[in-house]
């Protein structure tokens, strides 16, 4: 509503400033009944007109209290004490003795399916043995086992589809063993041979997979997770029907990262799972020294993430989560944080010596009384589907199954000496050309120190 409207000369004066200036304290006394502000409009014969317009005031036009919430006054002054507040619970479907408490929840995966998880899970606890006392032998260089970890793995696993992208961390190679990955191509991996996919470039445990949709992993914590968010937009925008999925340990969400990720896929509506297996510890730094307040679920809920915590010990809880958030991915395109709650039984690698920092009792108990192998197996046996006698048998079996593989990758030759440079540009450059045949050179020259034979050509 123009309340009254001045005409201005375009002047291209310096007395242009001080007619502004005129008219702007001129408004200062006009009497206005409604807050009014000024506008400066062209005209027809190339002027200016300037004019005070009153600012409509509508409430309903404007019905949050402030911008982007909904907010309700209080008169009575209290500070919120996250630590005197009730913490989200741990949903759970089987207890440690294999036991299902509320039968509505049991999602009745078909017996040939529980199976399959159990013998991967005795597959990936096998595989993680053998690989860690090789590395202690010093036939590999690195190793991380997941001992502990295993429903994690193969509830969410299981219940996602495979044209999911995964972006993982460091311990998820029972992901990737649900997906098909062959136990010829972990072995090849770790001892970086000719065979291995990244040509070893890559330090062991670091796999990647375009075939099975897993993204290489990288060392560096939560770089994945940014990764993966923009990763779960493109999806978006694709219309691709699928979601992406992150990995990520409760040491990694305090990674500024993390939090850019959370606020990234909350804000933009991104449809990515985010699954964080708390288990305890950080290398050697336990939880109650890493954050205050209720775990990383309470983050989930601070970005504005649909969020639950889920016993991560529990296949079935892990599974029903995992699909119920899968939906809420695909269906209403926004991201879901599932927090499992876990154990790390293992040591964090085999650079660590986890005896400095915890005892040799409360390790045992997760290993022994509440391991997610057992737990399952417990299932299992109360339906009557598993017995020792095949348990024993398939133990022999997938033994020997990883023990071919480990020998077989063992005896295959490094990859040849010009993957050194090969893949770091579309084409060699001049001086990468250079580089490789200074390197090659200085082969040639000192032959007993350099042993070629081991190394394809």
């Amino acid at each position: 509503i123009v309340i009254s409207s001045f005409n201005v000369s375009y002047a291209r004066n310096m007395h242009s400033t001080r007619r502004i200036s005129s008219f702007l304290i001129l408004s200062q006394r006009l009497t206005c009944k409604k807050p009014c502000f000024l506008k400066v409009l062209p005209t027809v014969d190339g002027n200016r007109k300037l004019s005070i317009c009153s600012v409509n005031l509508n409430k309903e036009e404007f019905p949050d209290l402030y911008p982007g919430t909904d907010l309700k006054i209080t008169n009575t002054l209290k500070i919120l004490d996250p630590l005197q507040q009730e913490g989200i619970p741990v949903y759970q479907v089987l207890n440690a003795s294999g036991e299902v408490k509320n039968k509505d929840e049991d999602p009745k995966v078909e017996k040939s399916v529980l199976v399959n998880v159990y013998k991967m899970m005795i597959q990936l606890n096998s595989m993680d043995k053998i690989l860690y006392e090789s590395q202690r032998q010093g036939r590999i260089s690195f190793y991380m086992t997941c001992y502990g970890e295993e429903a994690i793995h193969f509830g969410s696993a299981s219940a996602l589809n495979d044209v999911d992208l995964i972006f993982s961390q460091y311990r998820e190679q029972g992901v990737l063993m649900w997906r098909g990955f062959p136990l010829e191509s972990f072995m090849n991996q770790c001892y970086g041979n000719e065979n291995d996919l990244g040509l070893g470039r890559q330090m062991p445990v670091h796999y990647g997979s375009k075939v099975h949709n897993f993204v290489t992993i990288s060392s560096t914590l939560a770089t994945q997770m940014p990764n993966a968010v923009g990763a779960a937009y493109a999806l978006k925008m694709q219309k691709s029907n699928s979601c992406a999925v992150c990995y990520f340990g409760e040491g990694a969400a305090s990674e500024g990262d993390a939090h850019a990720a959370f606020n990234f896929a909350a804000t933009l509506d991104c449809p990515i799972i985010f699954i964080c297996r708390n288990n305890g510890y950080a290398i050697s730094t336990p939880v109650k020294d890493q954050y205050r307040g209720d775990g990383i679920s309470a983050r989930g809920s601070g970005y504005g993430i649909p969020t639950i915590r889920v016993d991560g010990n529990d296949f079935l809880a892990v599974y029903n989560v995992t699909k119920k958030a899968r939906s809420i991915c695909i269906n209403e395109n926004r991201p879901v944080l599932i927090e499992a709650m876990t154990y790390r039984v293992g040591h964090h690698s085999t650079s660590d010596d986890s005896s400095a920092y915890r005892s040799a009792n409360e390790v045992k108990y997760w290993k022994d009384i509440d391991s997610p192998i057992n737990r399952l197996r417990n299932y299992l046996e109360n339906k009557g589907w598993w017995s020792e006698e095949e348990n024993e048998n398939l133990k022999k079996e997938v033994q020997k199954n990883i023990m071919q593989a480990f020998l077989k990758a063992e005896q295959t030759k490094k990859p040849a000496v010009v993957n050194l440079f090969s893949d770091v540009y579309d084409s060699w450059t001049p001086r990468i050309k250079k580089q490789y045949e200074d390197t090659m050179k200085h082969v040639q020259k000192y032959p007993n120190d350099y042993p070629t034979n081991k190394f394809a050509t």
